[in-house]
């Protein structure tokens, strides 16, 4: 697809010649990955269901509503699929406590393991597929096609901007990446959360200290304390199974974010380095991040929650308050290099966020040490 090819569809309608040819591509596409053969990567989904369990999976609980239009499924089907996914043990339904008209769909320890599975399969069938190819160039293509096709209707436009976890979005750019530049429309962005693997730890530890370095002018003693924190979690994930856990929050493929949920103590979860990159801001990562974190804290048996931050972290208490986290205690903190006020934010998980009170107090102020630091991050 040529620069001229693209203009003369912008500006004209098209001509048999290019419907043709967008066709025979089509064609093509479908065959290479796999499409056609029935079920999806040899899993028992066809490649609907595959994508409509990767669409429950990625977020805490959603709609039936939001999952018929963001997919465009039809209504009758897609509830055959969720009651085939209920009856399998995959997913739960549940009415919303917002609204008892709708329903939310929420998914299972089986279903998580399932689109794990899907995912894994899904990336292994794109490596094989993108092995010698020249992926700048197939990227930029794929980037020409999301944005000329995009409606500016897709689920996602009219989000409420999400400043991220650290304040204003300014700081390093986007990286190159599908759907790395800055002028594309929110939903033209795929936006998923996976868990932490191999390599991620370094990713966050080196963007927790250019970030805030970049934004707060913090020294070298927070990327230090950030060090002592992610050398802490694989102890705390193995001491304490299927009670720590991590999240990479992706955009169009690329890391844009992270969060952590550790114990604090046998009933106290505690959320630490939250992070949204200033590039991702505005696609809700840091609501949705936190959300999943919340989501873990209740299913690992949890009573509340807690987190440590600081008050020029404004954008993110915002994302803690819209969560249900209120103020429990703050004291002033001559920390990486500039006097704040130190804070820690609660909530509990035994009752929905719409029942906690503007400003409610969970716990009495307390005053700590500069030395336990390390664990309240």
């Amino acid at each position: 697809m040529t620069s001229s090819t693209i203009t003369e569809a912008g500006t004209s309608d098209p001509t048999a010649a290019q419907v043709a040819q967008v066709r025979a591509f089509n064609r093509f596409y479908t065959n290479v990955i796999g499409v056609l053969h029935g079920l999806y990567l040899d899993t028992p989904f066809t490649l609907t269901e595959g994508r409509l369990l990767f669409e429950i999976a990625r977020q805490p609980a959603v709609e039936v509503s939001d999952l018929r239009r963001s997919l465009d499924i039809d209504a009758g089907y897609l509830s055959r699929v969720l009651s085939r996914f209920e009856a399998e043990s995959l997913i739960t339904r549940h009415r919303s406590a917002a609204d008892a008209r709708r329903q939310e769909v929420r998914i299972a320890d089986a279903g998580r393991e399932a689109a794990a599975d899907l995912d894994r399969r899904s990336a292994t069938q794109i490596a094989d597929l993108l092995h010698g190819a020249d992926c700048d160039r197939l990227l930029d293509a794929m980037r020409v096609i999301t944005t000329e096709l995009g409606a500016s209707g897709e689920p996602g436009q009219g989000e409420v901007a999400d400043p991220g976890a650290i304040a204003p979005a300014s700081g390093p750019s986007a990286p190159h990446a599908p759907g790395g530049d800055a002028g594309r429309g929110v939903g033209q962005r795929m936006v998923t959360l996976r868990p932490v693997a191999l390599g991620d730890l370094g990713w966050i530890l080196h963007r927790h200290a250019t970030v805030y370095a970049a934004e707060f002018g913090w020294d070298a003693r927070f990327e230090e304390l950030c060090a002592r924190i992610i050398a802490e979690y694989p102890t705390l994930r193995d001491a304490h199974p299927g009670r720590a856990a991590g999240w990479i929050a992706e955009v169009d493929g690329a890391p844009a974010g992270s969060v952590f949920c550790v114990p604090d103590s046998e009933t106290t979860a505690r959320l630490r380095l939250l992070l949204v990159e200033p590039w991702a801001r505005g696609l809700g990562l840091g609501a949705t991040l936190v959300g999943q974190c919340l989501q873990f804290a209740r299913e690992a048996g949890y009573a509340d929650i807690t987190l440590w931050t600081y008050d020029r972290l404004a954008a993110a208490r915002t994302v803690y308050k819209a969560a249900g986290f209120t103020l429990t205690s703050e004291e002033r903190d001559d920390a990486f290099g500039h006097r704040m006020m130190s804070q820690t934010w609660s909530r509990p998980l035994e009752r929905e966020r719409s029942s906690l009170r503007s400003g409610e107090s969970l716990l009495r102020p307390v005053r700590r040490t500069a030395r336990e630091r390390s664990r309240r991050q």
